[in-house]
């Protein structure tokens, strides 16, 4: 389960103790959170929020309104259109559409770092890594946008770093 995967790697990057126990609920594998001192928690958004609200990092979730509510538009995004797909032609559709979004955006919930991007990059992490250098370049402003993130402290963990730049090492010029 994707959705379990990536709040397990939120949790460590905000630095919380690891204890929680998730499991997914229904045909759609909704992930849902069980609490040590209270009811379970149904929802990736529900989670994350609650997630960064214990870490007491809750400017991750936005500073204005408008970008509270960005947030709120990416985690959903993550859910409807990025988990659970596997089909090329689905991830390029996004891709191009995620590519034209970044256009003139260092990131997806207004000017700051927030938790949108952090999730965006765990969702479409085993995409991005699979793309040719060239594939790459067609999405110039999603690779600089990924490659920008996969460098902020404790985001990538465990996931293999993506190479978006090849140089070469010897020219024709003489």
């Amino acid at each position: 389960m994707a959705a379990a995967e990536d709040l397990t790697l939120l949790e460590k990057l905000l630095g919380l103790r690891r204890g929680n126990k998730y499991s997914a609920q229904g045909e759609r594998q909704i992930p849902v959170l069980q609490t040590n001192n209270g009811p379970s928690l149904t929802g990736s958004a529900t989670i994350v929020a609650h997630l960064v609200k214990q870490a007491n990092k809750e400017h991750l979730l936005g500073n204005t309104a408008e970008e509270k509510a960005l947030v709120q538009q990416w985690l959903e995004y993550k859910v409807t259109q990025i988990d659970g797909h596997s089909n090329k032609d689905d991830i390029r559709s996004i891709l191009k559409d995620l590519n034209s979004y970044l256009e003139d955006k260092v990131y997806f919930a207004g000017n700051n770092f927030t938790v949108a991007d952090v999730l965006l990059y765990y969702g479409l992490h085993r995409f991005i890594v699979d793309l040719t250098f060239q594939e790459k370049e067609k999405y110039i402003n999603m690779s600089r946008w990924f490659s920008h993130i996969q460098h902020y402290p404790g985001i990538r963990q465990h996931l293999s770093s993506v190479v978006f730049i090849k140089n070469r090492l010897y020219t024709n010029t003489h």
